[in-house]
Order: C-alpha cells, then sequence, then structure tokens
C-alpha cells in the first residue's frame, strides 16, 4: 500500500491523500495504472508501451507525462490494482 501526494491522477479517480493498493507481481501492459521509480522518485501513472516505447501519462492535463530521455532511469514497480478514497472533511 502506498499513499499518493499530488493530483496528477485525479481524472483517473485517484486524487492527494488516497491510499493505493499495489501488485508487484501482475505483469505491467499498456493501459494500467502503474507506480514507477524515475531517477529514485516514486510515481504514479498510466503506462504507455508500444513495443520498446514507453511513456508515463498523467490522468490530469496540467501535468506532463514522462517521456523516459536518454541515461534516465525508469523502473516499473507494480501494478494499482485498487485505490482507497479518503474521505476528510
Amino acid at each position: 500500500m502506498m499513499r499518493v501526494r499530488g493530483a496528477s491522477m485525479r481524472e483517473a479517480g485517484i486524487d492527494d491523500g488516497d491510499v493505493v493498493l499495489v501488485d508487484r507481481a501482475v505483469k505491467p501492459s499498456h493501459g494500467h495504472v502503474v507506480v514507477a521509480v524515475v531517477d529514485g522518485e516514486f510515481t504514479v501513472k498510466r503506462l504507455w508501451k508500444r513495443g520498446i516505447n514507453l511513456k508515463l501519462q498523467a490522468a490530469n492535463p496540467t501535468y506532463p507525462d514522462i517521456l523516459p530521455r536518454d541515461g534516465q532511469t525508469v523502473e516499473v514497480w507494480g501494478v494499482v490494482t485498487t485505490a482507497i478514497k479518503s474521505m476528510r472533511v
């Protein structure tokens, strides 16, 4: 389980403060919401993968997609299977 910080996935129904369940045994594929590690930083994004081409897509138009650059370390760490909503008042 991981707590999400930020609003980059809000249009996918994942908001700041929500908890996501991450399954590291599921093979990530195109369209999955994933937890990735980019240069040592965790991020939650939608995986776009075609052949060897990969990008991590935000579900909020105010956030840029992540397109790996030469020398950048990107590891898909696990697949998000469930989001638990925070019901803060």
